[in-house]
């Protein structure tokens, strides 16, 4: 299984995940937001507005080497875009997607 779809399943146990556009501008407007990671089959125009909304709060933004579908078999819920509350969970999710582009 893939490290990051690992973390985020924790991470969402550790109910320090969001799941979705709403939910992610919801936790980047109340300061919430540790980072974001996009699916690697979102669509160009929706990764264009995520990382509009995150550089405006100044959060990274990470493409992640794994599908929607994949996403949806490890943490439960159909989603493209995870916004990760923990700081730790952030940095670790960062290092991970770095890593899987290298």
């Amino acid at each position: 299984m893939n490290k990051l779809l690992s973390l985020m399943t924790i991470c969402r146990k550790a109910g320090q995940l969001s799941m979705g556009f709403d939910p992610m501008k919801e936790a980047l407007a109340g300061g919430k937001a540790a980072a974001v990671i996009v699916a690697s089959d979102i669509s160009p125009k929706t990764e264009k507005e995520v990382r509009y909304f995150a550089d405006r709060k100044q959060i990274p933004v990470a493409k992640a080497q794994c599908t929607i579908d994949e996403i949806h078999f490890c943490v439960g819920k159909k989603a493209g875009i995870l916004t990760i509350c923990g700081e730790g969970f952030a940095k670790k999710a960062l290092e991970i997607c770095k890593d899987d582009i290298e």
